[in-house]
């Protein structure tokens, strides 16, 4: 009997102290539960560890969770979390646990230490927890049933309605582009008309086609030399500002004597216009040398007549000095 006092007095003595911290530490606290007790093989269960304490008072020595707990495997270990309750900071751990085979495990109570700012640490343990893992129940006075064979789904007009409406979507908008390309305003283009041919080159042309026309070759001798005083006659006019298509050669001759510069061209344009007269009203036929030489006599006055580029009157002026557009002399 005394023995047993011994023993007795011995416990008290050694979880005395404890028990007077846990006391002195209302506050300290933590827990283990599972959201499913009960799970088939595979599936997952969510268990949650947690523990809570005045940082003021005393902190947590947070334990370890080990990757399985006998048959029953640790899937998945999150991070600690803290959040504040009050003057309290709650610390929890999510872990996921899984069973591989019909059993009952057992997830035995965690150990936390407190450390308290004043006063010897202690710990503190939550409860224990007990999962049931089951297979699939399966009725085996059933006969095993065959595999099915491969279904062929029936498919209608909804099953394809987004593509319907991404195609008419399209279609419209193809349909609005082609009308805003056909409707919309082009910026019209002014394409300037070409500059006008010099009046030496047009008759230099002219006298060419004659030349490959060759009709003084087939016997037509009047009209060659009808067009040829017409591309004469008309190049003196325009050229010399002269009356000529409707002057006689005699009157033409006079006219161009008198003029400054068509005065130096008076004998040529003579010898042509007599040897076409000739030609024309004589019924005179000239030889060939003389077809050829009054051809020749013209693009030579054409050539010895084409104006020359003047230059700018104001800087030919010695000691001018032209004033830019817009400022006042």
């Amino acid at each position: 009997m005394s023995r047993f006092r011994l023993l007795i007095f011995l416990w008290v003595q050694l979880l005395g102290p404890v028990a007077t911290q846990a006391q002195n530490h209302v506050d300290v606290s933590a827990s283990l539960r599972t959201n499913d007790s009960k799970l088939l093989v595979g599936d997952q269960a969510r268990v949650f560890l947690s523990a809570q304490c005045d940082p003021a008072k005393s902190h947590i020595q947070w334990p370890q969770i080990p990757d399985s707990f006998g048959k029953l495997e640790v899937i998945r270990k999150d991070k600690i979390d803290t959040s504040r309750k009050g003057s309290l900071v709650v610390y929890s751990q999510r872990f996921l646990v899984s069973g591989w085979d019909s059993l009952d495990a057992f997830i035995p109570a965690f150990h936390i230490q407190v450390l308290p700012v004043s006063g010897n640490p202690f710990f503190i343990q939550t409860d224990s927890l007990l999962l049931q893992v089951r297979t699939v129940p399966v009725d085996t006075t059933q006969a095993f049933k065959g595999l099915k064979g491969i279904m062929h789904v029936t498919l209608n007009w909804r099953d394809y309605i987004g593509w319907i409406l991404a195609g008419a979507v399209l279609l419209l908008a193809l349909i609005g582009f082609i009308i805003w390309r056909k409707t919309r305003k082009k910026p019209q283009v002014i394409i300037p008309p070409p500059p006008p041919e010099p009046i030496h080159e047009k008759a230099l042309r002219l006298l060419a086609n004659l030349e490959t026309e060759g009709l003084w070759q087939r016997g037509e001798v009047k009209e060659y030399y009808i067009c040829l005083t017409d591309i004469l006659r008309n190049y003196v006019e325009a050229r010399f500002n002269i009356p000529a298509l409707e002057r006689t050669t005699d009157e033409l001759t006079a006219a161009a004597g008198k003029h400054p510069e068509l005065c130096l061209q008076v004998q040529r344009l003579h010898g042509i216009l007599a040897t076409a007269d000739m030609a024309k009203f004589a019924r005179a036929q000239p030889t060939a040398a003389e077809h050829v030489a009054a051809m020749q006599d013209t693009k030579d006055l054409i050539l010895a007549s084409i104006p020359k580029a003047q230059p700018d009157s104001t800087l030919s002026q010695p000691g001018s000095n032209p004033q830019p557009s817009g400022q006042n002399s």
